[in-house]
């Protein structure tokens, strides 16, 4: 008998539906874009890439350890991955990152860490992936980030965070929860 297979998972916040909603309206005509359909926007807090059944436990244990106040959060500018070359993505980030979103994010790091499933450290770049352009015309994508470059979204409070599991697919990747923690209700 095999073993299952493994789950591959990140921890993420989801925008509030008027902050979605702003997100999808900056989806346009653009040849080859992918543009990320409204329901799977996120706000990727950590990666932990492809985590095994016995891991999935300890990864759920370490994350309701996490003790941070629900914060403000509002999405602002544009711009894309990499910075240089051949755009791959578009993103919308986050203005002024939040401290408590910082907090969030240094926590669930800790306590990921302190569990012992692996995963790698990566820089935290607060960002909403709005599209996939690596086959985009590039002047198509210049044109996209000079006319959306004062993009300021609607201000949410965000009150939880969710352990994210992504599952490949004949139309995409989509993502599915696989389970919520709340925000504490007074910030800490």
């Amino acid at each position: 008998m095999s073993a299952p297979a493994p789950h591959r998972l990140f921890v993420a916040l989801h925008p509030s539906e008027p902050a979605r909603e702003a997100l999808a309206a900056l989806a346009e005509r653009m040849p080859r874009a992918r543009w990320t359909p409204p329901g799977q926007l996120h706000l990727t807090l950590r990666f932990l890439g492809d985590v095994s059944e016995d891991q999935l436990r300890p990864v759920l244990d370490a994350l309701a350890g996490v003790q941070v106040g629900a914060f403000p959060l509002g999405v602002e500018g544009v711009g894309r991955f990499p910075p240089r070359g051949r755009p791959a993505v578009l993103w919308t980030g986050v203005g002024r990152a939040h401290p408590f979103l910082l907090r969030l994010r240094q926590q669930v790091d800790d306590r990921l860490l302190a569990s012992g499933v692996p995963f790698a450290l990566t820089p935290f770049v607060p960002h909403f992936t709005v599209a996939r352009v690596g086959e985009a015309p590039p002047v198509a994508v210049e044109h996209w980030l000079k006319r959306h470059a004062a993009f300021v979204g609607p201000l949410w409070r965000s009150e939880a965070f969710h352990l994210m599991r992504s599952l490949p697919g004949p139309a995409g990747t989509r993502h599915e929860i696989v389970q919520t923690f709340a925000l504490l209700d007074e910030a800490t």
